[in-house]
Formats: structure tokens, C-alpha cells, sequence
């Protein structure tokens, strides 16, 4: 049976003991506070030398316009919606520079945007019959679009090295053994460390969010709530697959080995640093497998585009999936030995 005096004690001692380890609370409260500092600096700059120009694609409509001759332009990036509202809301937010209908022969541009300026003289050189449209809206900054991806990578490698790590050194310095003999139960043990690394990693979250806003102002559009409630649903996913990356193993190499092939491919694929956007296929499949893919997604769609949480209910779902199904395989998998 749960016992919840034995899960307060494990759930206090595991927070007790993040909390005097000074280096790691301070390496977790300063690095994603450096890495906005460095990207606000190296990407201060709005006029860059790439373009990207939203094209509008209508169903069951022939698309002869494919070899207009625009579309051979160097340095744009051509990305095909089929819904006018969300491309004219990412224009409005300079996340496109240009939205073309070929069908219609409408373009739209962004008044405020000295990127839609040129990109619209540079359409008018090929094309002078489209109708013109006029949008207008605030830049979102690149600190701005960034900030989701990078408080997700924090709790990214705090929810899986914080617990992966743990587990298998309580495991190899035999205090899993010595907790097996006392009545405390392998459901009360995990669900203690689970939440445990769920406070933790909320709180700081929470600690570099506000303490970098007064420094930034950062862009928000959504609920404060909605982005909690992404935040809970990403960290327990994430902490989850620690748990099941660290269900077995014994040795602190090689989980350091496992944590770094199950973190890094997300790092790079997940939309952290850019939008996905414009990518192959093939790239989007394999960033639909990995949960900060969603985090990231659902908490910048917060924020950037004020989503609400039926919004995003895909990215929650798929968050909800996995950590039921990570949670599962963890605990059956689960060992409190040192031997496999």
C-alpha cells in the first residue's frame, strides 16, 4: 500500500540534496541565463540576408504557378500554407516576410517589416498584376522566439541527468539495496524521485523565466497558466524517459553515454535554435518522436502566437502519450540492483 510519509521523506531528501549542491543549482540557474545573453547579442540584428516567403497552396487546385519564375529567387525560403489566417498571423509577427496566392493573384506584406519591403520589390520585378494586401504587427525578436527552446533544453538535461545520473549512482553505491530492505516500495520510490525532479525543475524554470523578463521583456501573448501546464506536461515526459534510460543500467559511463544519445539528437531537432520549418519531411517524422519537439512547440505557440491549450491539444496529447508510456516501461524495467 502508498505509503505517504516514507514518499515525503524520499521526496524531501532528494530535494535537500539538489539544493546543497551548490555548483549544480548554480549551473542550472546560470546557463540558460548566458546562452539568452549571447543569442539577444549574436542575433540582435533583424535584417538578414535571408528571406522567407509564405506561399498559400488551395486544395484540389492546379499549381501551374510551380515554375513561376520568383519561386527560382536565391536566398528565400518558400514555405507552402494552406491556411490564410495562420500565415497572415505569422506575417503580422515577422516570422515571414511575404505571403503570395498564386491562385487568387493577392500577395500580402508586412508595412512594418523592412524585409516585406524588399521582398515585395523584389516579387514586383517578376509580377506587377497580383492585388496587394497590407499587414501590419510587432516584431517578435529572436530572443523572444528562442526563449521556449532554450528554458526547454535546460529542463531537458535537468529532468534526464538529474535523474538518470542519480538513480545509477544510488544503484551502483548500493543505496538502492539498502532502500529495497526497508518498507519503502518501488512505486513510492519512483513516484517520490518523479516529483521531486518536477519541483526542481519547475522552480527554476520558473526562477530564470522571471528573473531574465526584467532584463528582456519578453514577448507573451498567451496564459501564464496555459505555459505551466506545458511546462508540467514536458518535464514529467522528459523526466520519465530518464527513468527509463536509467531503469537498468549500473554503470555512471555508460548512462552518460545513453543520456547524451537521447538528449543531443533533440537538442538539434526539436526546434531549439530554428524553426522547422521548410524542413524535409523526413526530419519532421523523426522531430515528432521526441518530446521536446512538443514542449518546445506548444510553449512558443504560447507565447509567440497566443494559443490556448485546446490550441495545442496535439502537442499535449502526444506529451500525455509518451509519458504514460516511458512512466510504464520505466517501472517494469526498473531495478533496485546493481546486476541486470
Amino acid at each position: 500500500m502508498f505509503n505517504l510519509q516514507r514518499f515525503f521523506a524520499v521526496f524531501k531528501g532528494r530535494n535537500i540534496e539538489f539544493f546543497r549542491d551548490k555548483s549544480s543549482l548554480g549551473w542550472n540557474l546560470l546557463f540558460p541565463v548566458l546562452l539568452l545573453i549571447g543569442f539577444s547579442f549574436v542575433f540582435s540584428d533583424d535584417n538578414k540576408a535571408l528571406y522567407k516567403v509564405g506561399v498559400i497552396e488551395h486544395a484540389n487546385a492546379e499549381q501551374p504557378f510551380l515554375s513561376h519564375k520568383f519561386l527560382s529567387t536565391k536566398h528565400v525560403d518558400f514555405v507552402q500554407y494552406s491556411d490564410l489566417a495562420q500565415a497572415k498571423q505569422k506575417l503580422t509577427r515577422h516570422s515571414i516576410d511575404f505571403i503570395i496566392d498564386f491562385e487568387q493573384k493577392r500577395y500580402w506584406l508586412n508595412e512594418l517589416s523592412p524585409n516585406s519591403y524588399i521582398v515585395s520589390q523584389m516579387f514586383l520585378a517578376h509580377e506587377s498584376k497580383f492585388d496587394k494586401q497590407s499587414l501590419s504587427g510587432k516584431a517578435i525578436r529572436y530572443v523572444d522566439w528562442v526563449l521556449p527552446g532554450i528554458l526547454g533544453m535546460n529542463m531537458m538535461f535537468s529532468c534526464l541527468f538529474g535523474v538518470g545520473y542519480v538513480i545509477v549512482r544510488y544503484r551502483k553505491n548500493h543505496v538502492l539495496k539498502r532502500l529495497k530492505a526497508t518498507p519503502l516500495t518501488a512505486l513510492e520510490f519512483v513516484t517520490a524521485q518523479l516529483m521531486s525532479r518536477l519541483f526542481i525543475v519547475i522552480f527554476m524554470s520558473a526562477i530564470v523565466y522571471i528573473g531574465c523578463n526584467f532584463m528582456f521583456d519578453f514577448y507573451m501573448l498567451g496564459s501564464y497558466l496555459d505555459l505551466l501546464i506545458i511546462g508540467f506536461l514536458g518535464a514529467f515526459s522528459l523526466i520519465t524517459l530518464g527513468l527509463l534510460v536509467a531503469s537498468r543500467s549500473k554503470s555512471e559511463e555508460l548512462i552518460g553515454g545513453l543520456l547524451n544519445l537521447t538528449s543531443w539528437p533533440m537538442m538539434i531537432l526539436s526546434g531549439v535554435w530554428f524553426s522547422l520549418e521548410g524542413a524535409p519531411n523526413f526530419v519532421k517524422v523523426i522531430a515528432d518522436f521526441l518530446p521536446l519537439t512538443h514542449l518546445v512547440s506548444a510553449a512558443r505557440k504560447v507565447m509567440t502566437e497566443g494559443a490556448t491549450l485546446v490550441d495545442v491539444s496535439y502537442h499535449i496529447g502526444v506529451l500525455c502519450g509518451m509519458s504514460l508510456l516511458f512512466l510504464i516501461l520505466g517501472a517494469y524495467l526498473f531495478s533496485w540492483n546493481t546486476d541486470r
